[in-house]
């Protein structure tokens, strides 16, 4: 017998069953997903990657915080059931969802043997201002993450470091902006995924020089200098229903950087994490 834990994303198997009925049960199968987006620093005020969490309301790990997910159902695809859990936990609804990883590790749960296929989402800020937050769904920093739940802080950097190399491919920072935007907005979303200041002058020179990027007639309102002119990629976006292709490689071969020849400050690569092999 089963016991559905939705909030954690995984299936947990009844206190009654013995340990040889919970070795021959087959693997559970869960949906989680690392969803980012920019918020205000609260020290600085500057933009800095947010991602909401869900805090555990049972054991294991009780008062822990974790990804939102929920159990893979008959009735859901994969991607799906990412968007639905989403959905139910912080009524996001993100237009940028792509699966990110699949960890099965044989050790992830202390209860069970639990396969994660892990999604990771981008949305804009008007978007995340509207997540629903609640004593148990909490924004937090991405780079400044207490203990979560299960091998759930290795899960969030290894979506971080896809995040950073995907950067290079010129369309990903938009989906964190809003249809137009300043040339200063769009090095702030670099300088807060990559964690470091670019050159302002040369980054400015170079989104100039990039033919997607299309001024147009209308400026930024409300500042206390002249307004700078708003701009809009014209090139096609990625998302998670076309991704950027991948290199091949098995599922225990550890990733790459994505090949893409460029150079200067936007062309940010870091090294790989290695793949959690325990939690869900």
């Amino acid at each position: 017998m089963t016991i559905t834990d939705r909030a954690e994303g995984t299936a947990i198997y009844s206190p009654y069953a013995n340990v040889t009925e919970r070795q021959l049960q087959p693997p559970a199968l869960a949906i989680s997903t690392v969803i980012f987006a920019l918020r205000p620093s609260v020290a600085s005020g500057r933009p800095t990657l947010w991602l909401p969490l869900v805090r555990r309301i049972r054991e294991p790990f009780r008062g822990l915080w974790a990804l939102p997910g929920g159990p893979l159902t008959q009735q859901d695809s994969l991607q799906g059931a990412a968007a639905r859990n989403l959905q139910e936990t912080t009524g996001l609804t993100p237009r940028y969802l792509e699966q990110l990883y699949a960890f099965g590790g044989l050790h992830r749960s202390p209860s069970q043997r639990v396969v994660s296929i892990v999604y990771w989402a981008l949305v804009q800020p008007t978007e995340a201002a509207l997540a629903q937050e609640s004593e148990n769904v909490r924004w937090f920093r991405a780079d400044k993450l207490e203990a979560l739940a299960f091998d759930h802080n290795e899960i969030v950097d290894y979506a971080l470091w896809r995040l950073r190399n995907k950067m290079e491919y010129g369309s990903i920072a938009y989906h964190l902006l809003g249809s137009t935007f300043t040339l200063a907005q769009v090095r702030e979303v670099y300088e807060a995924v990559l964690d470091r200041e670019l050159d302002p002058a040369n980054f400015r020179r170079q989104l100039k020089a990039t033919p997607q990027i299309e001024a147009t007639g209308e400026y930024l309102q409300g500042g206390k200098h002249r307004p700078p002119r708003l701009y809009r990629y014209t090139g096609t976006t990625a998302s998670g229903e076309n991704p950027v292709p991948e290199p091949h490689r098995t599922p225990d071969s550890q990733p790459g950087p994505d090949p893409h020849p460029d150079s200067g400050a936007l062309h940010q690569l870091s090294g790989a994490p290695a793949i959690p092999t325990n939690g869900p």
